[in-house]
C-alpha cells in the first residue's frame, strides 16, 4: 500500500509573521494525523521559520523551487544545499507556473531532480498539459514526453526516491478540477510510463499525488480513487483549517 502525501504549496504568499500563525494554528488540527505525510512549501523567505515551527511535529518543509547548479554566479537562485540547511526534506520541481510563466525545460527539470537527489531532498516533479493540449487530444503525448525527458531520464534506483505530481494546468488556480477519473486515467499512464522505462515493480511504488484546484470539498473523491496518492494543494493550503480538513480527508 503506497503511502499518501497531502503537500501544501504557498507560492507567493506569507509573512513570517502569518507562517508562524499558520502552524501555532494547523499543527494542533493536524496533530493525529496519522494516514499520510504532510508536507507544506512557504516562500523561500520563511522556510527557515516554517521548519523551526514544524519541529516536534508531522509536518514536514519543502522548497518550491531549485537550481540546477551547486553554485555560481546566479542571481536570484537557490541551491539544494541552501534548501537543506534551511530545513527542507522536499523540494517543487517543474511546476506548471515554473514551466509556463518561466520556460523551464524537461531538461532543465532533469538536471534539477539529479541535484536535488545528490542533496539529499525529495523531489516533488511535477507534469501535466495545458488546456489546448487536452482539446487537441494530446493529453497522452505530453505527459509521455514530460516524463521521458525528465523523471524518465533517472536511474531506477534515482526514480524510486522521487515523487511525482500530476498538474492539469487547465486546472490550477482556475475553479475546474479535474475529475476522479479523469485524474486516475493520467495517474495510470504515468504509472505505465514508469513500468514501460523501469520496471512493475519500480512503477508499482511510485507515488503520484494530484493537482488542480483540490478543495475539502471534493479531496475525498480524489482519494477514493486508487491511483491517487495524494494531492499538491494550492490556494486552499493557505488557510490553516481549510488545509487541515483537507489533510484529515479520512476522518
Amino acid at each position: 500500500m503506497r503511502r499518501r502525501v497531502i503537500a501544501g504549496n504557498w507560492k507567493m504568499y506569507k509573512t513570517l509573521a502569518e507562517t508562524r500563525a499558520f502552524f501555532s494554528a494547523f499543527a494542533p488540527l493536524v496533530a493525529n494525523s496519522k494516514h499520510c505525510d504532510i508536507v507544506i512549501a512557504p516562500p523561500f523567505t520563511a522556510i527557515s521559520t516554517a521548519a523551526e515551527a514544524a519541529k516536534n511535529t508531522n509536518i514536514a518543509v519543502s522548497g518550491q523551487n531549485i537550481s540546477w547548479s551547486k553554485e555560481g554566479a546566479f542571481t536570484g537562485e537557490v541551491s539544494a544545499t541552501m534548501l537543506v540547511e534551511a530545513g527542507c526534506r522536499y523540494v517543487i520541481i517543474g511546476h506548471s507556473e515554473r514551466r509556463q510563466l518561466f520556460r523551464e525545460s524537461d531538461d532543465s527539470v532533469a538536471k534539477k531532480t539529479l541535484m536535488a537527489l545528490g542533496a539529499g531532498l525529495i523531489p516533488i516533479v511535477c507534469v501535466g498539459e495545458t488546456g489546448e493540449d487536452r482539446d487537441a487530444g494530446l493529453t497522452e503525448e505530453v505527459l509521455r514526453r514530460q516524463f521521458s525527458g525528465g523523471p524518465g531520464a533517472l536511474t531506477p534506483e534515482e526514480f524510486s526516491r522521487i515523487l511525482i505530481a500530476y498538474e492539469p494546468v487547465w486546472a490550477i488556480g482556475t475553479g475546474r478540477t479535474a475529475t476522479p477519473e479523469i485524474a486516475a486515467d493520467a495517474h495510470r499512464l504515468l504509472r505505465r510510463c514508469a513500468g514501460e522505462r523501469f520496471s512493475v515493480p519500480i512503477a508499482s511504488a511510485l507515488r503520484i499525488l494530484y493537482g488542480g484546484s483540490v478543495k475539502p470539498d471534493n479531496i475525498k473523491g480524489l482519494m477514493a480513487q486508487e491511483e491517487l496518492d495524494g494531492a499538491l494543494v494550492g490556494g486552499a493550503s493557505l488557510d490553516p483549517k481549510s488545509f487541515a480538513s483537507i489533510v484529515n480527508f479520512t476522518a
